[in-house]
């Protein structure tokens, strides 16, 4: 009984190999996919709701608005010949 390695025994082998790795790869991907979430209603929080988030700077405190309306970045050179504004 010492090298009881059966059909049996292989295919419990084989099946406890299987549901760990489909276990574990579903855990993955749950987990990936509730960071995400995570981070996006964050990133929706900080922008419906800047004072929240000490952002309170107007409309300007939206991620990827215009320098000229966040007055964040002013022309330090005159541009307008240059593209014909």
């Amino acid at each position: 009984m010492k090298d009881f390695n059966g059909a049996f025994v292989q295919g419990a082998e084989a099946y406890g190999r299987f549901l760990e790795v489909f276990i574990d790869g579903h855990w993955w991907v749950v987990g990936d996919y509730l960071e995400n979430v995570g981070k996006c209603t964050k990133r929706l929080g900080a922008n419906a709701y800047p004072q929240l988030y000490n952002n309170a700077q107007g409309s300007g405190a939206y991620r990827g608005s215009s320098p000229s309306v966040s007055g964040y970045a002013t022309p330090t050179k005159e541009i307008g010949r240059r593209f014909g504004i």
